[in-house]
C-alpha cells in the first residue's frame, strides 16, 4: 500500500523515479519549481522516450503566490508543405498513422523549456544555468537507462508498425530484436543534441545548427517539414481557461487541447450534484459529464484561429444546465464514436515558495511517427495525424494550423487557500482521471495517494486502442458493474491497475507549507521530496 509523502521544502511527482530525482536535486540545489521542471521534462524524454521527447510537445500551468496563473502553449503547427493536395497527390484518403507523412508537425518541447527558462528568471528569481538543468538528461544519454518494461511492451508490440522507419531500429531493436526490459538504453546522439542546446543555448533547436541539420533529415526522409517551419515556431503565453467548481477554482489549457472538455466535465459533474461515493451512481454521473463535455469537444475544439465559437463561451450556468438537462440518472447515453488516442507524461512541482507546476509532454503515439532523425536522433511525434483530410471537417489539415491536442494540464486553487497540481497521460483519459483526482481528492476528502491509487474507468480510446466501451478496473464491487450494466454501459472488466487508465500524479501545497504528493503504481515513477 502506498503513502502520501509529504515535505516542507519541495515535491517532485514523475512517472518516472529517475526524472522525479533529477527535479529534486534541482530543487535542494535551491532551484524553484519551474527549474525543476526543466530539469525532470529533459530527463523524462531520455527514460521514457515512447512516450515523449525533443520530437514533440508540452504544455505548463505554472502558480506563483506573487503572480496569476502562467500558461505556455508549446504546440508546433503543421507544416508549410502539409496540405490537403499534398497528401491527395500522394493518394492518401487518411494522414498515416507513422512514417514521413506522419511527421507533419513542428516540435514544440524545446521552445517551451526554454519559454518556462525565461520565466523562471524573470518572474521566479530562477539562477541555475540550462547546463545543470539538462545534466541528468545528458547523463543518461550517454550512459545510458535500464529499459523499462512499459518501453519494453510498447517496442515489441509496434514493432510491425515501426521497423520500416527511418532509423527507429538503430534505438529500439539495434540487434534485430526489441529492447528487452532492464536492458541499457543508450542514446549518444541525443546527448550530443542536448549539450548541443547547452552550448548554444534552446534557440538552436529552431534558428541554428540542430534546426539545420533536423531539417535536412526531415527532408530526406519524406517529411513535408522543412526549415522555414523551424524558423518560424514559437511558444505561446495565452490565459488560461477557468471553471469555478463547489468554491474551487480550476484551471486548464485552452484550444488546441482539450482542457474545455476537462471543465466542462467537473462543471456538470458538480451541477447533477451527485454524491461523492465509490459507488455506480458515482461512476455513472462522471461517465455521462465525460459524454457531454467530449461531445462539445468533438465539434468545436481545434487551433482557435480556425474555430467559430470560443472556448470561453461554454463556460457558463447556461450551456451547463443544458448539458445536465441531458443526462438521465438511470439510464445511459448512447456513446459516438470519437477518435483520440496518445501517449504522454504528466510531470508536477511545488517548491518551499508554493510556486507550482503542472506539465504534460508528449509525442502523441507510442514512439509518435517513428521517424528517429539520422544526426540528432530525435523522435519525431505524430500529432499531425489528428487532422482530418476533409475541407468540411471542423480541424481540416491546413499549412500551419496547430493540431488539436489530448494533452492538458490541470492545476487549482481551492477554496482554504491550498494550490493542487494534478494531470495524467492517457488519451481520452486524461479529462477522466483529471475529474476523478478532483472528485475523491477535494470534494471526498480522500487521502491523495488513495486518490490517486484508486480504481479508475475509462469511457473511449487511448494508447492506439480501437475500443470505446467503458473499461472498469476489477477493485469495485461486483455490485458496481451489475448496476451500470442495468443502465445500459457497455460495460468490460479490466485488471486491477491497468496502464490503460494512465499514469497519474498529484501534488499539493497546503496554507502551512507542507507539500503533499503521489505518484501512480500504474507507472514507474516516484513522488521525491525533501
Amino acid at each position: 500500500m502506498l503513502n502520501t509523502h509529504r515535505a516542507y521544502n519541495g515535491m517532485v511527482v514523475a512517472p518516472h523515479h529517475l526524472a522525479s530525482q533529477a527535479g529534486l536535486r534541482v530543487l535542494q540545489e535551491g532551484g524553484n519549481a519551474v527549474e525543476a521542471m526543466i530539469a525532470a521534462a529533459s530527463t523524462i524524454a531520455i527514460v521514457y522516450p515512447h512516450m515523449n521527447g525533443l520530437g514533440g510537445d508540452n504544455f505548463w500551468l505554472v502558480h506563483s503566490p506573487k503572480h496569476k496563473v502562467y500558461a505556455i502553449d508549446a504546440c508546433g503547427g503543421a507544416a508549410g508543405l502539409a496540405t490537403l493536395d499534398f497528401y491527395k497527390e500522394h493518394n492518401c484518403k487518411q494522414i498515416p498513422d507513422r512514417g514521413p507523412m506522419a511527421a507533419i508537425t513542428m516540435a514544440g518541447a524545446v521552445s517551451g523549456w526554454q519559454k518556462a527558462h525565461e520565466y523562471s528568471q524573470k518572474a521566479l528569481g530562477g539562477k541555475l544555468p540550462l547546463s545543470r538543468l539538462l545534466e541528468d538528461a545528458i547523463h543518461y544519454a550517454g550512459e545510458g537507462v535500464a529499459v523499462t518494461g512499459t518501453l519494453a511492451n510498447n517496442a515489441a508490440a509496434k514493432f510491425s508498425q515501426l521497423e520500416a522507419q527511418p532509423g527507429f531500429k538503430e534505438i529500439y531493436a539495434p540487434n534485430g530484436k526489441t529492447v528487452v526490459e532492464g536492458s541499457r538504453l543508450l542514446q549518444p546522439k541525443v546527448q550530443a543534441t542536448l549539450q548541443a542546446l547547452v552550448k548554444n543555448g534552446l534557440d538552436d533547436f529552431y534558428h541554428g545548427e540542430l534546426a539545420a541539420s533536423m531539417a535536412s533529415d526531415l527532408e530526406k526522409t519524406g517529411s513535408p517539414i522543412r526549415h522555414d517551419d523551424f524558423t518560424r515556431h514559437t511558444a505561446i503565453t495565452p490565459d488560461p481557461l477557468s471553471l469555478d467548481i463547489a468554491g474551487h477554482k480550476v484551471y486548464n489549457m485552452p484550444p488546441p487541447t482539450q482542457g474545455l472538455a476537462s471543465l466542462l466535465l467537473l462543471g456538470v459533474y458538480e451541477k447533477l450534484g451527485a454524491q461523492h461515493k465509490e459507488d455506480a451512481d458515482f461512476i455513472h454521473a462522471l461517465v455521462e459529464s465525460t459524454k457531454c463535455a467530449f461531445r462539445v469537444r468533438d465539434a468545436h475544439v481545434s487551433d482557435p484561429e480556425f474555430m467559430k465559437v470560443a472556448a470561453e463561451s461554454f463556460l457558463n450556468d447556461a450551456t451547463l444546465d443544458k448539458m445536465v438537462a441531458s443526462v438521465d440518472a438511470n439510464k445511459a447515453a448512447p456513446w459516438p464514436d470519437a477518435a483520440t488516442s496518445g501517449d504522454t507524461v504528466w510531470l508536477g512541482a511545488i517548491d518551499k515558495q508554493g510556486n507550482a507546476v503542472s506539465f504534460i509532454q508528449s509525442v502523441y503515439w507510442e514512439f509518435g511517427s517513428g521517424v528517429v532523425l539520422q544526426d540528432t536522433g530525435v523522435t519525431w511525434q505524430n500529432r499531425g495525424t489528428s487532422f482530418s483530410l476533409d475541407a468540411a471537417h471542423h480541424n481540416y489539415l491546413a499549412p500551419h494550423r496547430r493540431p488539436f491536442h489530448t494533452i492538458q494540464p490541470a492545476l487549482a486553487k481551492l477554496a482554504d487557500g491550498r494550490v493542487i497540481s494534478y494531470g495524467t497521460m492517457g488519451g481520452e483519459g486524461q479529462p477522466q482521471t483529471q475529474a476523478m483526482i478532483f472528485a475523491r481528492y477535494v470534494l471526498n476528502q480522500m487521502p491523495l495517494q488513495t486518490a490517486i491509487s484508486a480504481p479508475r474507468w475509462l469511457l473511449g480510446r487511448t494508447w492506439g486502442s480501437e475500443a470505446t466501451n467503458l473499461r472498469i478496473e476489477n477493485r469495485f464491487d461486483q455490485t458496481v458493474f451489475d448496476t451500470l450494466k442495468q443502465r445500459g454501459h457497455d460495460v468490460e472488466v479490466v485488471g486491477d491497475f491497468e496502464e490503460i487508465m494512465g499514469h497519474a500524479g498529484a501534488l499539493v501545497f497546503n496554507n502551512d507549507g507542507l507539500i503533499e504528493a503521489a505518484a501512480d503504481p500504474r507507472s514507474d515513477g516516484s513522488a521525491a521530496g525533501f
